[in-house]
C-alpha cells in the first residue's frame, strides 16, 4: 500500500484525515453527558429513568436524522451534506451549556434531540467519503483509520471533563462550548479542502485511476429509498446496525456502570475511559487491515468480511461476565475487549454497503440501516432504566449478557439474507460475473 500511494499520491489521505477529524469532534461532543452522567445525576436530581429519557431523546432524533440525511447527503453531495451536519449538532452542542438547573430535563431533552439530528450525518457522509475516495481493497482500511476516532474523542472526553469539572458539577458547562470552537474550524478546513476526486484540481491523475481502480462508472441519476427498501442487503446491513445498541451502553452507560459497581467518579474515569477505548481503536485499525489483507491474499471480498466479522463476534462473548467480576480492572478489559471487537464488527459491516451498492447510494443505505440501530438502543435505554429503578444493579447482568451474544446470532442472520455479497448496479440489479461469491 505504501508503494502504490507513492506512484499514485496520497491527496485521499488528506480528505481522510478530515473525516478523522470530524468523527473525533463527534464522539467528544456526544460522550461528555455519559461522561458527567453520576455528576449530572446528582447536581440535577435525575432519576435513571430521566437518564435514560435524555438518551431516548437523542437516539429518537438521531434516527429521525438518519431518515433524511443520508438522502440529503447523496442528493446535495458529500461536500455540502456534511458542513449542514456538523453545523447543527454544534449549535446544539453549544446550547447544552446555556441550560438553568430549574429547567435541566426539558432543556437537555431539546438540546440532545437537536444534537441528535446533527449527528446523524456523520456516518453517512463519512462512509460515502471513504467510497468516493478509496477502491474497495483499501476501503476497511480506510474505514478503520477513521473510525478509530470514534475511540478518540471517547477518550478525550473523560480527560478533558475531568480536568475542567469538579465533582460537585462546578463548571460543567464549559466542555459543551469546546466542540463549537472545533467544529468552526473543522467547517472551515473541509470547504477549503474537499471536492469529488473527479473534480478536484490537487488530484494527480495517477490517483484518480488507482481510487477508481476497481469500481464500475456509474451515472447520476439518483436511486430513491423506494428502491433500496425491499433490497434484502439492505436488511441484511440493516441487521449488522442492531449492535450500535451495545456501543452506545459503553459509551453512556459505562461510567455510570462503573460508578454504580466500583464507586469510580468523574475524576477517576479518565484511565478505565483510556483503556477500554484504546483497546477499540486497535480493533478499529486491525479489523480494516485484517479483511483487506485476506482480499490481498485472494480471498472473495464476500469471505474474507464474513470470516472477520466471525473472529470479531467470538472475541465479544467474555464481556457476558463483567457484572460477576469484584476487579474494576478486570471489568474494564473485558468491555474494553469487547469494545475493540465492536469497533472491528462495525468498520467491516460499514464496507459491506460500498461493496456491494453503488457509490451513489451509499449513504442512502447507511441512514437506512443506523435508523434500525437507532431503533433497538432506544428500547434498550427505556428498558435498562427502569429496570435499574426498580432493581438495582441486576439491569446491568442482562444488559451484559446480550452484550455478548447478540454479534454472533446477527452473523448468522445477515449470512442468510446475503450470502454471496453479489455486487447491484446502479438499476440494483446483480452484476454477472462478480468475483465476490463464495
Amino acid at each position: 500500500m505504501a508503494d502504490q500511494s507513492y506512484k499514485t499520491g496520497h491527496y485521499r489521505y488528506r480528505i481522510l484525515a478530515l473525516v478523522f477529524m470530524a468523527t473525533t469532534i463527534n464522539y467528544f461532543d456526544r460522550s461528555i453527558v455519559g461522561v458527567m452522567a453520576p455528576t449530572l445525576q446528582r447536581l440535577f436530581s435525575w432519576s435513571n429513568s430521566d437518564y435514560a429519557a435524555i438518551m431516548v431523546s437523542f437516539k429518537v432524533a438521531y434516527g429521525i436524522g438518519l431518515l433524511f440525511m443520508g438522502g440529503v447527503i447523496d442528493r446535495f453531495g458529500t461536500r455540502a451534506g456534511y458542513t449542514l451536519s456538523i453545523a447543527i449538532w454544534s449549535l446544539f452542542g453549544m446550547l447544552h451549556a446555556v441550560v438553568r438547573p430549574i429547567f435541566s430535563l426539558p432543556g437537555f431533552l431539546i438540546a440532545r434531540f437537536g444534537l441528535g439530528i446533527g449527528e446523524s450525518g456523520n456516518f453517512p457522509a463519512a462512509i460515502k467519503t471513504v467510497a468516493e475516495w478509496f477502491p474497495k481493497k483499501d476501503r476497511a482500511f480506510a474505514t478503520g483509520i477513521f473510525d478509530a476516532s470514534t475511540s478518540v474523542g471517547a477518550i478525550l472526553a473523560p480527560f478533558i471533563v475531568g480536568a475542567i469539572v469538579s465533582v460537585d458539577g462546578k463548571n460543567w458547562q464549559f466542555p459543551f462550548l469546546i466542540t463549537g470552537v472545533l467544529s468552526s474550524l473543522w467547517i472551515f478546513l473541509w470547504l477549503r479542502t474537499y471536492r469529488k476526486p473527479e473534480f478536484h484540481p490537487k488530484l494527480s491523475k495517477e490517483e484518480l485511476e488507482y481510487i477508481n481502480s476497481d469500481s464500475e462508472p456509474e451515472t447520476e441519476e439518483k436511486i430513491p429509498w423506494i428502491k433500496l427498501i425491499p433490497r434484502r442487503e439492505t436488511w441484511a446491513f440493516a441487521l449488522t446496525t442492531i449492535t450500535d445498541a451495545v456501543w452506545w451502553f459503553y459509551l453512556f452507560w459505562g461510567a455510570k456502570f462503573l460508578a454504580d459497581q466500583f464507586g469510580v467518579d468523574i475524576k477517576g474515569i479518565g484511565l478505565p475511559y483510556l483503556v477500554i477505548f484504546l483497546m477499540a481503536d486497535s480493533g478499529s485499525l486491525l479489523g480494516g487491515l485484517a479483511s483487506g489483507a485476506l482480499i490481498r491474499k485472494g480471498w472473495t471480498i464476500n469471505k474474507a468480511r464474513k470470516i472477520t466479522l466471525l473472529v470479531n463476534a467470538i472475541i465479544i462473548l467474555p464481556v457476558m461476565f463483567v457484572p460477576v467480576l469484584d476487579n474494576k480492572w478486570l471489568a474494564v478489559l473485558l468491555i474494553g475487549l469487547g469494545a475493540a471487537g465492536h469497533q472491528s464488527w462495525s468498520i467491516n459491516s460499514y464496507t459491506l454497503v460500498p461493496d456491494v451498492f453503488p457509490r451513489k447510494a451509499t449513504a442512502s443505505v447507511i441512514g437506512i440501516g443506523k435508523m434500525v440501530g437507532v431503533i433497538v438502543a432506544v428500547a434498550a435505554d427505556m428498558v435498562l432504566g427502569a429496570v435499574l429503578d426498580t432493581a438495582n444493579n441486576s439491569g446491568y447482568f442482562w444488559a451484559f449478557v446480550i452484550a455478548g451474544l447478540s454479534y454472533i446470532i446477527i452473523l448468522g442472520f445477515v449470512h442468510l439474507l446475503m450470502p454471496t455479497m453479489t455486487p447491484l448496479d446502479d438499476n440494483l440489479e446483480y452484476m454477472k460475473n462478480s468475483h465476490y461469491k463464495l
